[in-house]
């Protein structure tokens, strides 16, 4: 199993989680935050909030098999795109276990 962490856009998060959903990948955690990046104009509006962050980002995160991870960067990738810089990221990491908070049980035990 992998974990997918997205950066994008916030004015692009709609668009991406219909079409994850359209396409069954339904389990999705959404964030708000701020980061850091190359700054590219000196104008840029800075963080009230964060005296050291300059745009706000949208974070997604979902864990899913390994065979559907390049399915998902693809569709990401394709409505989170804007051509611009600052579009985002994605991260892919591997998940060792997985746990029920409800049971406590790891994945695979009963």
């Amino acid at each position: 199993m992998k974990e997918i962490k997205a950066f994008v856009r916030p004015n692009k998060v709609n668009e991406i989680v219909h079409h994850l959903i359209d396409n069954d990948f339904e389990n999705i955690t959404l964030s708000s935050a701020e980061g850091t990046g190359k700054l590219q104009d000196e104008n840029t509006f800075v963080s009230q909030k964060f005296s050291v962050t300059d745009s706000e980002i949208a974070k997604l995160e979902i864990v899913a098999e390994d065979e559907d991870v390049d399915t998902i960067c693809a569709i990401i990738c394709e409505y989170g795109c804007t051509l611009n810089p600052g579009d985002g990221l994605i991260y892919v990491s591997d998940v060792e276990k997985v746990y029920r908070v409800k049971t406590g049980l790891g994945n695979g035990e009963k």
